[in-house]
């Protein structure tokens, strides 16, 4: 494991013990914890943007969308418990 060392503002250092003892937790544990959820955080929004660009680029190249109102009325089916078949994309021309 490695040591990574940090420089705390004397009022952060400050807090950051009082929030760790609040919580039950070493400065240590409490500092971890914080670090692996920023961590998966930044993983998930950078998970979250490469699919989004790939959907874009595939509207982008076919054309293809599902309209609002019909993603819309899937959706709220789907939320009460529906299953729905799900909208097929077609070009707005088609529709």
């Amino acid at each position: 494991m490695a040591t990574t060392t940090i420089r705390l503002a004397d009022d952060l250092k400050l807090r950051l013990g009082a929030a760790a003892k609040r919580s039950g937790k070493s400065v240590q544990a409490f500092v971890l914890d914080a670090i692996t959820e920023t961590v998966d955080r930044t993983e998930l929004e950078d998970d979250f943007h490469r699919v989004a660009d790939e959907r874009l680029a595939t509207v982008l190249a076919t054309g293809r969308t599902v309209p609002w109102d019909a993603a819309k009325a899937w959706l709220e089916a789907r939320g009460r418990g529906e299953r729905p078949v799900r909208p097929e994309a077609s070009r707005p021309a088609e529709l």
